[in-house]
């Protein structure tokens, strides 16, 4: 399945994209088990299905089952459907994947190229930082570009979630742990990220974690390896790897991160960025005001997002 977190009427619910369409999740499986007599079906949606990301997730394997059934039950009885369940993407606003994560892993200095033209050698063990809820924004929203640098940065991230709790997981049974990936773009305050020996400045501003455009589940995406990824700005070709050019790939980083932390579900975790970085550059080239990023993964899709100058009074 493709999840997807999406806004209607003011609402903010989950969905399957399927066919072109927007599934409501949660309404879709209160429809079928009417259909089935059952008295207490808002219940019993809730519990299974409720309209959260990072709740739906919790359920594990048995909620992702049902909400297949859902799903296919609501696209086979479309036109005697009586409330709106099913949805146009014209109709909606798609949203990050998940609005409020427990956790946002990222790991620097992944790929061998990115590593080489930093001026370093390979690690040992992953760099782990963080990002924080407050700079994740979806597929449809702006970039924010606030007046504190000039160095506004891209970063092209392929993101796996975490969809069952994981302490001391082993490589060989880790992506059993793993519900789905997604496309995520690390955007960085170069200078400010540099101006001390931590990352976190720079990579914590509001907004800075675009996300999406949905969150493609292992079911239809089982292995990880192998997929190409590219960055284009306006255009022009930034960044191009292969998840095969990871230094640690899925399975390594889920044993490492679940060996010094517990993960939960709706944790993410950005696996790192390619070569061809704007601070790498020679010359550097940095974000500006209107720019256009988009992000295509394979069996995954695309993530665009345009960048907006924020002005000294908060607005775009």
């Amino acid at each position: 399945m493709r999840l997807v977190t999406f806004t209607y009427q003011g609402q903010t619910r989950i969905g399957a994209a399927e066919n072109n369409k927007i599934v409501d999740l949660n309404l879709a499986y209160q429809e079928m088990l009417k259909q089935q007599g059952k008295i207490r079906y808002r219940e019993i949606a809730e519990a299974f299905i409720p309209a959260d990301m990072k709740g739906f997730l919790q359920g594990g394997k048995e909620s992702l089952s049902i909400a297949q059934d859902a799903v296919t039950y609501a696209l086979t009885n479309e036109n005697v459907l009586t409330k709106k369940i099913i949805h146009d993407f014209s109709e909606v606003k798609i949203e990050a994947p998940l609005l409020n994560p427990g956790k946002i892993i990222c790991v620097g200095h992944n790929y061998r190229d990115h590593i080489l033209e930093m001026g370093r050698q390979l690690p040992e063990n992953p760099v782990v930082f963080a990002k924080f809820a407050n700079t994740v924004i979806g597929p449809q929203d702006d970039i924010p570009f606030y007046p504190i640098s000039e160095q506004l940065d891209y970063e092209a991230e392929f993101a796996f979630v975490v969809g069952k709790k994981a302490k001391g997981v082993s490589r060989e049974e880790a992506l059993d742990y793993v519900v789905g990936y997604t496309i995520a773009n690390d955007i960085t305050y170069r200078d400010i990220q540099r101006r001390t020996l931590q990352w976190l400045q720079g990579k914590t501003v509001d907004g800075t974690a675009p996300m999406g455009p949905w969150l493609v589940t292992t079911d239809e995406l089982p292995n990880p390896s192998g997929l190409e990824m590219v960055l284009t700005v306006n255009g022009e070709e930034r960044q191009r790897a292969n998840t095969d050019n990871l230094v640690f790939d899925v399975p390594h980083l889920v044993e490492f991160l679940s060996n010094l932390m517990t993960l939960e579900p709706g944790d993410i975790v950005l696996t790192g960025t390619p070569g061809g970085v704007g601070f790498a550059r020679d010359p550097q080239v940095f974000l500006r005001d209107g720019d256009v990023v988009k992000i295509e993964i394979d069996k995954i899709g695309v993530l665009e997002n345009r960048v907006s100058l924020v002005k000294e009074n908060g607005n775009g």
